[in-house]
């Protein structure tokens, strides 16, 4: 975007929160200037112990708000004339606190009432220690902005100023200016799958016994988790039906929590109707107990005999539902041990879906709780066998195949 009459460049604020990376904040403004837009910093009070207004001010060559209560700020009621000039709002780095408050509607300084008081879209890009990021509060707060449709800049991972190892330092200057700028221009939702709604299901099924046992399985989630961040960053509106999981779910339009097999099954039928893509990857229990869960703890008594019905087969209903309509494109995934292709390939028969993700979990570093995997694509014209990698590579490789279906012409089932 060419610099043009400084008066008719979009206007872009630049939110600036408490912590160390907002150093880099000086950067994202020299970046967008260069990109055409004119930069209003916006610093809040913890903000200013990390970096001074006069380096914004040097850099945007425009006065620095630093509150709603400075001379001369209620004039022309100031927070609502930028809330209506601005065409974005971007907040870097946001921190745990600011973050919080914009999903709970928290007005207590210039910032977070120039959010409430404004209709421009907002951009996000999240900083802070990696404990911090991975907390259920966090995680909730995150889910509860991009449902009402705001945009994040995932934070890298590396060394933080904390000292601790991980994922929570602000993301480079660069990407955060790149993001502001396809926001601006109505690019977003970025992606092939913009436009899309992808349902995508993680974790375990865990079946009652009692209220102190109960049957489950080794999944973390990771695998589910990481195909729906990666349908996120595609443009996708993403549904995520959630067990019991041992790994905290990324930020989603919809997280739906569910414990057992039936639970699934009501959540995954019920969304599947509005669906584009349902991909299944989730280590649905295959057995629970016929007569339910005991109201009681089974007292110890030597050996006992636990009597089990099958649970729904939740990918099969969805085939069988679906029929010969194009959509919503059906991926499964089987993990086996052995004859791991063949298994594949009767599934994918049988089921009548797309695509199934196959995995041998006896492979070292495949399977369930790691961050890596071992997968074959198995499809009506064929299979591909990918080599080890990591999830997120994974669930980039199975998302370019559904774009592939998607697109093509309606897909051969047997």
């Amino acid at each position: 975007m060419a610099s043009g009459d400084p008066t008719t460049e979009p206007l872009i604020g630049l939110g600036v929160s408490g912590g160390i990376g907002a150093y880099k904040a000086v950067e994202v403004a020299r970046l967008l200037q260069k990109r055409g837009f004119r930069v209003q910093a916006i610093l809040t009070r913890n903000a200013r112990k990390f970096v001074t207004p006069l380096t914004f001010e040097a850099i945007t060559r425009r006065p620095v708000i630093t509150s709603q209560w400075a001379a001369g700020m209620n004039t022309g009621i100031e927070h609502i004339a930028l809330a209506t000039e601005m065409r974005a709002l971007l907040v870097a780095p946001a921190t745990a606190n600011i973050i919080g408050k914009f999903a709970n509607g928290i007005a207590d300084d210039f910032l977070t009432a120039l959010y409430l008081a404004t209709r421009a879209p907002l951009l996000i890009a999240p900083a802070m220690n990696t404990v911090m990021w991975e907390h259920p509060a966090v995680r909730a707060n995150l889910a509860t902005l991009v449902g009402r449709g705001v945009q994040v800049v995932e934070p890298g991972a590396g060394y933080l100023a904390c000292g601790w190892v991980g994922q929570g330092r602000l993301a480079e200057p660069e990407q955060i200016a790149e993001a502001a700028d396809r926001l601006v221009r109505r690019e977003r939702p970025i992606g092939p799958l913009a436009g899309r709604r992808v349902l995508v299901t993680a974790g375990p099924t865990l079946e009652d016994i009692d209220p102190v046992r109960f049957l489950g399985n080794r999944s973390s989630g990771r695998m589910g988790f990481a195909l729906a961040q990666e349908a996120m960053k595609r443009g996708a509106a993403v549904t995520l039906v959630a067990g019991p999981t041992t790994v905290e779910p990324p930020p989603v339009s919809e997280l739906v929590r569910v414990r057992n097999a039936a639970g699934m099954h009501a959540a995954v039928m019920t969304a599947a109707a509005n669906t584009d893509v349902v991909i299944m990857a989730a280590a649905v229990a295959d057995y629970t107990p016929a007569s339910g869960a005991a109201d009681q703890k089974v007292a110890k008594s030597g050996p006992i005999s636990l009597a089990l019905t099958r649970t729904a087969d939740i990918l099969a209903d969805l085939g069988k539902s679906r029929g010969d309509a194009r959509v919503p494109v059906l991926v499964g995934f089987a993990a086996e041990t052995s004859h791991t292709v063949e298994r594949a390939a009767e599934k994918l028969q049988r089921k009548r879906v797309d695509l199934i993700v196959a995995n041998d979990i006896t492979v070292e570093g495949a399977g369930f709780d790691v961050d890596t995997n071992q997968v074959t694509l198995v499809s009506a014209s064929g299979h591909q066998a990918l080599p080890m990698m990591s999830k997120a590579d994974v669930a980039s490789a199975i998302l370019d195949r559904v774009e592939t279906l998607l697109t093509a012409d309606a897909p051969a089932r047997v």
